[in-house]
């Protein structure tokens, strides 16, 4: 699947060898992706061993009880905010053996009124070190923001562990 030149493939497999290199693993927290980077680090074969689990919270109540994240927050914040991307990272690496953490919320579709469709924010978390982005990719698609919302994810922990002084 390619999105902005590069495959999502050839992405995740980039993000596993890095994160191979310094000896960690990574855990996912998706809600409007739905699984969809947690697949694409398992498919990379040689690399699996990397993933060391993904969390599917798509509803309110899934990030209350697999992450931990205080139904107050999402109450206040929303449940697409830069704020819960960051407790689903933070979740995610606190519930899991992983260094490493990334997490995606957003609107993929058409949403309810007043919500933007399109509005996605990722997170990613290596170490106690975290990253927030902000997307904005209107409506184009399900599948066209779920796609383009995994790369943004994979690209900002890519990032983070590219630059991280370990």
């Amino acid at each position: 699947m390619m999105t902005n030149g590069q495959s999502l493939e050839s992405l995740a497999a980039r993000l596993l060898q890095t994160a191979k290199d310094r000896e960690w693993r990574i855990a996912t927290a998706e809600s409007c992706t739905g699984g969809l980077v947690a697949s694409l680090l398992t498919d990379i074969e040689g690399l699996g061993h990397v993933f060391e689990r993904g969390f599917v919270t798509y509803s309110d109540e899934a990030k209350t009880d697999m992450l931990g994240i205080e139904q107050q927050l999402i109450d206040e914040r929303g449940a697409v905010s830069a704020k819960v991307a960051e407790a689903m990272a933070r979740g995610a690496q606190q519930r899991s053996r992983a260094e490493l953490a990334l997490a995606i919320t957003g609107f993929a579709g058409p949403a309810g009124p007043g919500d933007e469709e399109g509005l996605v924010y990722v997170a990613a978390r290596c170490g106690a070190r975290m990253e927030i982005g902000e997307h904005h990719w209107g409506a184009i698609g399900r599948d066209a923001v779920r796609a383009r919302s995994a790369r943004a994810a994979m690209r900002l922990l890519l990032d983070l562990v590219e630059h991280d002084g370990k």
